[in-house]
């Protein structure tokens, strides 16, 4: 995957991805790198293409089901299928395939699995707009999600914030 900004910012506009949706996708790319970096062992390459590109499926659906779109699309475009597995799974923690179901979406397991998803998903999680949140911010923010989905949220954020003390 190419390393220059204009080449993703040019596959988000043509996903129909408008600039506030790009700049939150730099946000997050920023900030994913930092765990990245202080993680030492995750591919720098593809936290910056998985973050640059998480939302790219906000320029065909602003529901839940804008992941599963994003993914769909970077398939159809020939993006490499670790790209495609991080934009899949950046949701919240994940999505089990039950849960999908539940929602109405592709009854597909969206669970971040590699350090890569891990970071990029953790990284979406504290950026709200272009913007840093605390993870405790996030969380007061999703009420609505049932305890079980927060509490998951929370614990992919700890093993991310492993991190640092490292």
């Amino acid at each position: 995957m190419p390393d220059g900004d204009a080449w993703y910012d040019g596959i988000l506009r043509a996903a129909g991805c408008r600039p506030r949706v790009i700049a939150h996708c730099h946000r997050v790319r920023d900030r994913a790198l930092l765990f990245c970096d202080r993680s030492g062992v995750a591919d720098r390459g593809l936290v910056n293409a998985g973050a640059l590109l998480h939302d790219i499926g906000r320029g065909i659906s602003h529901s839940l089901s804008h992941a599963q779109a994003g993914a769909a699309w970077c398939r159809e475009h020939g993006i490499p299928e670790e790209v495609v597995r991080v934009v899949e799974r950046h949701t919240g923690a994940g999505l089990t395939a039950d849960e999908c179901t539940l929602l109405r979406l592709l009854p597909v397991d969206c669970m971040p699995e590699t350090i890569e998803e891990k970071i990029v998903a953790t990284a979406d999680n504290v950026v709200r707009g272009g913007h840093d949140v605390s993870i405790h911010d996030r969380l007061a923010e999703s009420l609505y999600l049932n305890r079980g989905i927060r509490s998951r949220i929370y614990r992919l954020w700890l093993e991310t914030e492993q991190f640092r003390r490292s």
